[in-house]
């Protein structure tokens, strides 16, 4: 009987046992996380004065004229964040979108003003057309077919980069998905003496649903067509490998996966493969109104599954996350 107790005994002790512990004790353990300076906030910047104007399809977000865009990004600097990301609204647009290059256009006007008053922030920039063109397209589009006029979309897309970097952007971020764009920028960067500003791309972007809400932010829908034409099939992962290669090959200094959410495996096999490359992964509109809606109606705890989201981005591989909960997840962490 001893014997038989004793056996007992050893066994229970020699059990694996899943550690239970104190909430600082699990903090201490913790594999992944997440803080602040691995956060970046988009910023929406249209014409005006005094304006701070909310998006029905994003709560919590506005669209800022330049004074309120600088005041969001000096909450931004102060609450730890490390980068903003701007997105420009024009005051009219045209077939080519002549706001987006322009020294007064009003990515360009935010940029400075930024700059002035928040020095230490990193301003980054998207360079696209689908907000400044009346297609809504990401490059100019031939009309008899309905593609992308790619050569030509990259001569525009040199002129914006150019001009950003121009009025203080640090990071470019070309989200067209056209062939030869990081070539192209760092071309054009340097031969305008803006060696030192470097390319966040969108090396792999899928043409997803989850844009619906920020087309509505930036004004950027279709009229026709759609983008899957230069943006990649949801379905592929082996093809987003190879894009990511091609713009590391061609001097990307950042990688970008978007979106995030839905695109968890293809974070970590991004990172597997560019290990030694920063990795930046969008959490884009539709993952974040999906969770507000339901936060909205009591179906869902907002900040437990927002920082649940973000955490899991983290965890498959991405170093940094551009987020419409970047500043609301710093008081929240």
């Amino acid at each position: 009987m001893n014997q038989v107790n004793q056996q007992e005994n050893y066994t229970a002790s020699a059990r694996p046992r899943r550690l239970r512990t104190t909430a600082g004790l699990r903090r201490m353990v913790r594999e992944t996380r997440l803080s602040p300076d691995q956060l970046i906030a988009p910023i929406f910047v249209r014409h005006g004065e005094g304006v701070r104007e909310p998006i029905a399809a994003l709560p919590g977000v506005f669209r800022f004229s330049v004074d309120n865009a600088v005041r969001e990004a000096e909450l931004c600097g102060a609450a730890g964040l490390p980068a903003v990301l701007i997105f420009g609204i024009p005051e009219r647009k045209s077939q080519v979108g002549e706001e987006n290059f322009a020294d007064d256009g009003i990515v360009q006007q935010a940029v400075r003003a930024i700059r002035r008053a928040v020095p230490e922030l990193v301003i980054m920039t998207d360079v696209c057309m689908c907000q400044y063109t009346e297609s809504g397209h990401c490059g100019l589009i031939d009309e008899h077919d309905g593609y992308v006029l790619n050569d030509d979309t990259l001569e525009i897309l040199q002129r914006v980069a150019v001009s950003h970097a121009a009025a203080g952007a640090d990071i470019v971020a070309p989200s067209g998905m056209m062939d030869g764009m990081v070539r192209a920028l760092r071309s054009a960067l340097d031969m305008a003496g803006h060696e030192r500003a470097a390319i966040l791309s969108y090396a792999i972007k899928y043409a997803s649903a989850m844009y619906g809400p920020f087309r509505d932010a930036a004004g950027s829908s279709l009229k026709s067509g759609d983008r899957r034409t230069h943006q990649m099939d949801p379905a592929n992962v082996r093809e987003a490998l190879r894009e990511a290669a091609l713009d590391v090959a061609e001097g990307a200094d950042m990688l970008m996966v978007k979106p995030a959410l839905s695109y968890l495996d293809v974070i970590r096999q991004t990172r597997d493969r560019f290990p030694e490359m920063p990795l930046v992964a969008y959490n884009v509109s539709g993952e974040y109104s999906m969770v507000k809606a339901a936060a909205e109606r009591g179906w869902i705890d907002e900040r437990s599954a927002a920082l649940e989201i973000l955490t899991s981005i983290r965890r498959a591989g991405a170093d940094m996350v551009i987020s419409y909960w970047a500043r609301e997840a710093v008081g929240w962490l």
